[in-house]
């Protein structure tokens, strides 16, 4: 998705997020956004595990 950006369009972008919100808003954004991205990789691990367990709970049933 990112990799047709390159450096420059990066600095554009890191350019234009400076000048609309401004340095003080912008780590507050990026830490919001970190956390968000935190929650969402737990959310999924957790819901992979329980749909792992599942599966290997069926296995063992049809074994028996």
């Amino acid at each position: 998705m990112f990799s047709n950006i390159g450096i420059p369009g990066l600095i554009l972008i890191l350019t234009l997020a400076l000048i609309i919100f401004g340095p003080k808003k912008l780590p507050e954004i990026g830490r919001a956004f970190g956390q968000t991205l935190k929650e969402f990789k737990k959310s999924t691990r957790e819901l992979t595990d329980d749909v792992m367990s599942d599966i290997d709970d069926e296995k063992k049933k049809l074994t028996k």
